[in-house]
């Protein structure tokens, strides 16, 4: 489909390894996935074969031959494995510039490489959580969801970003049934499921063993999930959730459902730790990431394993061609 817009990448925190791995998807990809990434060209590896750009129509023609840059000045130069506050600011407008070219048109989706939310914080007052949150106010209040693929699976957690004493607090009935019906229609949408089937976990020990360890599977949980029946969604649950995630119950359903941060991303680590993809949904535009973090431990060494921003460049390519 050559009439496609190329997806644009934001650069992340540059001490991480998020430079070194967007060159290293551009060296696995080519052109066969245009991509623009965007951010301060000193801050790629030596030696990498890239080429600014001012116009993203220019990036099919570039990307056979160097990653295509659109330069955007950060205040000072990068050093691997050691976070710089004074990166924050240029960071966070990198985000801010890569969403409006895709809200504009210019481009298909967006890949983001992984952010410090504590260096952001320091160095330029960052109010939120995460990248998903930022976003979301990028999109002008958005209700969203995060969902992380693998090949083997599907996760969304209905609480994010919360601390685990406060996750039956900032659980609710509306926000379960929206985190259901966002996944619905993105299973639909952009996974070409047309009869999605969803597994819900419980947020007690056992599902609550019938309310001998919590009462939330019966007073919260189960009344969604018997609302949302009624409309024809399939569902199952609320289960266990040490019992989800064998191979046999995953066969059952094509996305699980649960309470609460580590619920959801601890088995999908475990599966496939390499190429898990973070999926923003609920946004107006498209937005991939990979499923880690800046890792500064091992920035600049050259080891770092870019299979999960490849993965997430390619999700994020199938989606909008899913869109087109």
């Amino acid at each position: 489909m050559e009439h496609m817009k190329p997806l644009v990448m934001s650069c992340g925190d540059p001490a991480g390894i998020g430079p070194e791995i967007s060159v290293a998807a551009w060296e696995a990809l080519g052109a066969s996935i245009p991509f623009v990434w965007i951010g301060d060209p000193a801050h790629l590896p030596a030696q990498s074969r890239w080429e600014a750009i001012e116009n993203l129509s220019e990036a099919g023609n570039v990307s056979e031959k160097a990653l295509p840059v659109l330069p955007h000045s950060f205040a000072t130069a990068a050093q691997p494995g050691k976070p710089d506050n004074a990166h924050a600011p240029a960071v966070i407008d990198v985000i801010a510039r890569a969403v409006a070219l895709v809200q504009s048109g210019a481009a298909s989706g967006l890949v983001t490489c992984p952010i410090n939310k504590a260096a952001l914080k320091r160095g330029a007052g960052f109010g939120f959580p995460g990248h998903t949150e930022y976003l979301a106010q990028l999109a002008g209040g958005a209700s969203v969801a995060m969902m992380l693929v693998c090949p083997e699976l599907r996760v969304v957690p209905v609480t994010i970003h919360v601390p685990l004493a406060e996750v039956q607090n900032a659980l609710s009935a509306p926000l379960l049934e929206r985190s259901v019906r966002l996944t619905y229609e993105a299973l639909r949408r952009d996974f070409a499921i047309s009869q999605p089937r969803l597994a819900v976990a419980g947020l007690n020990p056992h599902a609550g063993e019938n309310g001998t360890i919590g009462q939330e599977e019966i007073t919260l949980i189960l009344p969604v999930l018997e609302k949302l029946r009624s409309e024809g969604i399939m569902l199952e649950g609320p289960l266990s959730a040490d019992t989800m995630f064998h191979a046999a119950a995953r066969a059952r359903y094509d996305a699980a459902i649960c309470m609460y941060h580590d619920q959801a991303l601890i088995p999908i680590k475990t599966i496939d730790f390499a190429t898990g993809v973070n999926v923003t949904l609920g946004l107006p535009f498209i937005r991939t990431s990979p499923d880690h973090g800046t890792a500064y431990d091992i920035a600049g060494k050259g080891i770092a394993d870019p299979s999960s921003l490849i993965a997430a460049v390619r999700l994020a390519d199938q989606i909008a061609r899913r869109r087109t």
